[in-house]
């Protein structure tokens, strides 16, 4: 059984003033789902706003900026039904001597987001009829390299956060004697450079499909389609 498409769901993106966080927005609005776009700069915000997307200026790695971002929405009413996380960013080189824990400590943020962003809407999306949560990983983390080793690490500690996302909406269906509805994804990519639109659509995508897809690593390539 199919999740029957994303028109009339609402879809948060974590860090939407990215290319691809914009390409999300535009396959998400052009599918007819809710967009709230989220990211802490006002001024980058706004062309998203200009899309159709609700924005919300919040500093994702700060836990109580979070918490009171999912109050706020769940005073006006919203629960989301899809969690698009895209918090983050590259830095490395150098070897294993070349990995500065200044750099750790960047790169950690995007797990940090992630971490706080599912625990406040993991809710949510199990109780959602079809609940999606999908992040942008990387191939390094089977083929990782001296020099991205923080980044390969980072990408890492996140895919296996995912997967425990996946149990919980599992574990949540059995204790509410249901059929799973919920799924958590991971997109890996060797590089997002020209992806943007594929990383996109595969999203969308993800209410075409059923539960199944839960806990599922999928590659996304260049040479696709």
């Amino acid at each position: 059984m199919t999740a029957g498409g994303v028109a009339g769901r609402t879809v948060l993106v974590a860090g939407a003033t990215s290319p691809v966080g914009h390409a999300a927005v535009r396959a998400l609005t052009a599918a007819d789902a809710r967009v709230i776009a989220a990211g802490r700069s006002a001024e980058r915000l706004s062309p998203l706003a200009a899309l159709g997307a609700r924005t919300e200026v919040v500093d994702l790695a700060d836990e109580a900026a979070v918490e009171s971002l999912a109050r706020r929405l769940h005073a006006d009413g919203v629960a989301v039904d899809g969690v698009l996380h895209l918090v983050g960013g590259w830095r490395g080189g150098g070897g294993l001597a070349g990995q500065t824990e200044a750099d750790h400590r960047f790169l950690e943020t995007s797990f940090t987001a992630l971490r706080l962003v599912s625990r406040a809407f993991f809710d949510d999306l199990a109780r959602s009829p079809a609940g999606r949560l999908a992040i942008v990983s990387s191939t390094a983390v089977d083929r990782p390299l001296a020099g991205g080793a923080s980044y390969a690490a980072v990408k890492a500690a996140s895919e296996a956060w995912v997967r425990a996302v996946a149990h919980g909406f599992e574990r949540h269906a059995r204790d509410a004697g249901s059929a799973p509805r919920a799924a958590a994804v991971v997109f890996r990519v060797t590089s997002l450079a020209g992806l943007e639109e594929a990383v996109a659509d595969a999203f969308t995508g993800l209410w075409h499909a059923g539960a199944e897809v839960d806990g599922s690593i999928v590659e996304i390539r260049a040479d696709q389609g």
